[in-house]
């Protein structure tokens, strides 16, 4: 068990800007810097039978520095991950105030 919080640990550790932060690409005369809401996961499981179990984990991408000759560095967002990210945090929003709506009415 020791091993694997090891292996864990050192997987870890080197999480920083870079887990954020892409590097530089250059498409035509613009450098691209893509910009990730850092996210990660892991997981386990299974019994003594059938040893399944998995895990995994993701980044959101939410937009890029642009910069354009003669122009200042700019972000440019990602609309269609800032809407799947706040469509739960809507909804959550939502039923809390209507509960508490009611909680408050009675």
């Amino acid at each position: 068990m020791a091993n694997i919080v090891t292996q864990i640990a050192d997987k870890v550790r080197p999480i920083g800007v870079s887990t954020n932060y892409g590097d530089p690409v250059e498409v035509g005369d613009q450098t691209l810097i893509p910009v990730s809401l850092g996210w990660f996961g892991f997981g386990g499981g299974g019994d003594d039978e059938n040893g399944g179990g998995g895990g995994g984990g993701a980044s959101i991408p939410v937009g890029a520095y642009v910069r354009r000759p003669g122009k200042d560095l700019e972000f440019e967002p990602n609309l269609i991950s800032l809407v799947a990210v706040s469509i739960p945090l809507v909804w959550v929003t939502g039923t809390v105030l209507r509960k508490l709506v009611r909680v408050l009415k009675k």
